[in-house]
């Protein structure tokens, strides 16, 4: 019986795990990747959690100059003190770190790209689902990438360069695969 469960739970396919999560959470994601999005264009920053609990939250606050990283214990106070001392909006940062813990993301970063020689952006959150896995598999994280503008895909969903050509688009080395115009997912051992 057991592993008639383990064989059927591992046979779930990447695109129904990451598009239920997507759709069950997707307001709050909408809701998280907007905040960030206006928070990062203040002052830009990343969050990812490292531990598995989350309950320890790295926070990468950028400077003119500088890249500092520090970890904080989510209901550290030092934690708002360091996010002030830096100017960031320390409620709103704190909002958002408790608005991923509560959906388990592990992740969100800015990237950027170019596409015809223009800068583009794209914002990465991460999650790692709880299902369960092959004894001795490594674990997966699902990737979602929030885009600014509708993207092109071929006829199997995957992500292309851009809208006269057939190549693949590939971040990172990983292929992305469509839930909306504007949002596609991946997986991958990393978090990040």
């Amino acid at each position: 019986m057991i592993f008639a469960i383990l064989i059927a739970a591992s046979s779930c396919s990447s695109k129904i795990i990451s598009t239920n999560y997507y759709t069950l959470h997707q307001k709050e994601l909408m809701h998280i990747e907007t905040i960030y999005k206006y928070l990062y264009q203040q002052k830009p920053f990343s969050i990812a959690f490292t531990s598995k609990n989350l309950q320890i939250v790295s926070v990468e606050m950028k400077t003119d100059s500088l890249n500092y990283i520090y970890e904080f214990n989510t209901i550290d106070a030092r934690l708002k003190d360091s996010l002030l001392k830096y100017g960031y909006d320390a409620e709103k940062v704190i909002w958002l770190i408790n608005a991923m813990q509560k959906i388990e993301c592990t992740w969100i970063n800015n990237y950027d790209y170019y596409t015809n020689n223009k800068e583009q952006r794209l914002i990465f959150i991460s999650i790692k689902p709880k299902v369960i896995r092959r004894p001795f598999s490594p674990s997966k994280y699902y990737m979602l990438a929030y885009f600014d503008e509708p993207q092109h895909f071929d006829e199997n969903g995957l992500l292309l360069d851009g809208s006269n050509t057939k190549r693949l688009r590939r971040f990172n080395y990983l292929l992305f695969k469509k839930i909306t115009d504007k949002i596609c997912y991946t997986v991958s051992e990393k978090f990040r």
